[in-house]
């Protein structure tokens, strides 16, 4: 790879509505990102259907090029930058990519709405993680909407409609009050638009609908409001309903003025100006091809231009080979665990006692994951302090990064991890108590399981080689088996001391032998 500061690589997304930059540092299979930054630029605003840049616009769009630019520089990154609908459809895109290369020092590749849509693609299909699920994926953005369907990394339809929050609020939602027949109109283009790849999307198929970009992210959010439910602390992989969409796109048009939108919604202006067009496309999208649910991806263009370049650079294998979530798990704990070697010993144990108790617990097969996810972050909070470092594990767990996991997936780990030593779960810990019934269960017996598999581990030095359950009488037998020679005296009382509550949750007497 060379040395970490020439592997540094940021993608810019120079787009209709903002401008997105990501600086990160290539990790095995993956990237951690470094730095981020967002600026609403509005670069084809009010430009007479995005034919031409604005005079004021060119200005807006340099000046946050050399924001941008200077920010990459701060962290000494190769930088990328790719430009979207605004710039391509520009006749005098030429100009402004002369002087993005001349006051900027940034080289402005444009790119297709086709290339757009694949690398829209490479980035949510990693975030989401849907495997080899048919996937519709719509990425709405401030000039265009990017359709895609796709069969794990096989793209099957790609295409990309003149249809974007910007673009559509300058021709039908231009004036201040909003005129009566707008949002009518403006629902039967979009969905005409749509109607010519119908037949298409409806052959093909998909199992999931994602969504990305700006527009989406602030739709789910308002659905949230409208629902009076708390706003997670990850919206990646956040399911709402396209039935909410059509219920808060009518609450939108239902304010007269972008003002009343703004303060209603409690959303900032900006938003507020483009969220009536770019509802409506969602809306579309969902009517013309029959979506009931969609799912929201964080990563988007930005993040699939990362992956693309970390692949053109060799500095990247195969994601698609790659579980996105188990990875962004692994970078964490490598870089907050001062033993992660122990800890992934622990995993190993941890799920080989979960294959031998699902059943009798009644553990559902998916949190076999959240299980492994809890044994390999369980002690990262070591980098803030060992003292009480499990309540520190839950902290740094909550508030990374963690792709391809839903908020409460992130939740469900964090609390495993949490009681992966000292006190057992109480309801008057508020990270406990405000987890469902079903979930205190399922948090309870997984922590059970973990407790056992860290005693088993209690040397760090992984002597403990497999585990077998067996029921016996009264009891549940976990016997340990050693590697040659191997005293695993202290283990075993280690497991033995931290039994309690798995015996608890098995309402059974639980006893840690050696494997003669």
């Amino acid at each position: 790879m060379g040395s970490e500061s020439e592997s540094i690589i940021a993608a810019l997304d120079i787009g209709t509505n903002s401008f997105h930059l990501v600086v990160a540092r290539p990790v095995e299979t993956g990237f951690e990102v470094i730095a981020s930054e967002k600026e609403v630029v509005r670069l084809g605003h009010g430009a007479g259907d995005m034919k031409q840049l604005e005079p004021d616009a060119i200005e807006r769009g340099l000046a946050s090029l050399k924001r941008m630019r200077a920010i990459s520089d701060v962290h000494g990154a190769k930088l990328r930058a790719v430009a979207t609908s605004a710039v391509r459809e520009a006749k005098n895109r030429g100009e402004f990519i002369k002087r993005a290369r001349k006051e900027a020092d940034i080289e402005v590749e444009i790119i297709s709405g086709v290339e757009e849509a694949r690398l829209i693609h490479l980035g949510a299909r990693y975030a989401v993680a849907v495997g080899e699920q048919p996937m519709l994926l719509c990425d709405i953005g401030g000039g265009s909407t990017e359709l895609v369907i796709a069969s794990g990394e096989e793209i099957l339809l790609s295409r990309s409609f003149k249809l974007g929050a910007v673009r559509l609020t300058d021709r039908f939602f231009s004036t201040d009050a909003l005129h009566p027949s707008a949002l009518s109109s403006c629902r039967k283009f979009v969905r005409s638009m749509l109607a010519t790849i119908k037949p298409e999307v409806i052959e093909l198929g998909f199992e999931v609908a994602v969504g990305s970009s700006g527009t989406v992210e602030a739709v789910a959010k308002l659905i949230r409001k409208l629902n009076d439910e708390p706003e997670p602390k990850s919206f990646n992989r956040h399911e709402f309903s396209a039935k909410d969409v059509t219920k808060m796109l009518d609450l939108l048009a239902e304010a007269p003025t972008v003002k009343e939108r703004a303060k209603i919604f409690d959303i900032d202006s900006s938003r507020a100006e483009i969220i009536l067009a770019g509802a409506v496309i969602l809306e579309s999208i969902a009517l013309s091809f029959d979506v009931k649910t969609f799912t929201y991806s964080e990563y988007a263009l930005r993040e699939g231009v990362l992956f693309d370049t970390l692949a053109r650079e060799n500095l990247l294998d195969h994601p698609e080979d790659v579980d996105p979530a188990l990875q962004s798990v692994k970078q964490l704990a490598d870089r907050c665990d001062d033993r992660p070697e122990h800890s992934a010993h622990v995993s190993k144990i941890a799920l080989s006692l979960f294959d031998c108790l699902q059943k009798k617990l009644g553990l559902p097969p998916a949190s076999r994951r959240y299980l492994e996810a809890a044994a390999l972050l369980a002690n990262v909070g070591v980098v803030v302090s060992h003292s009480k470092h499990h309540l520190h594990s839950y902290y740094v767990i909550r508030n990374s990064e963690l792709v391809g996991l839903t908020d409460r997936e992130i939740e469900l780990i964090a609390v495993i991890a949490r009681y992966h030593r000292k006190s057992a779960p109480k309801q008057s810990h508020s990270e406990f108590a405000q987890l469902e019934e079903v979930d205190q269960k399922l948090v309870t017996s997984l922590a059970a399981i973990l407790r056992i598999a860290i005693g088993l581990d209690r040397t760090q030095d992984g002597r403990v080689k497999s585990v077998t359950v067996r029921a016996e009488d009264d009891q549940f037998l976990i016997f340990a088996k050693a590697s040659a020679k191997a005293d695993i005296e202290l283990n075993l009382y280690a497991a033995n001391e931290r039994r309690s509550l798995l015996a608890d949750v098995l309402t059974t007497k639980v006893k840690v032998l050696a494997l003669k």
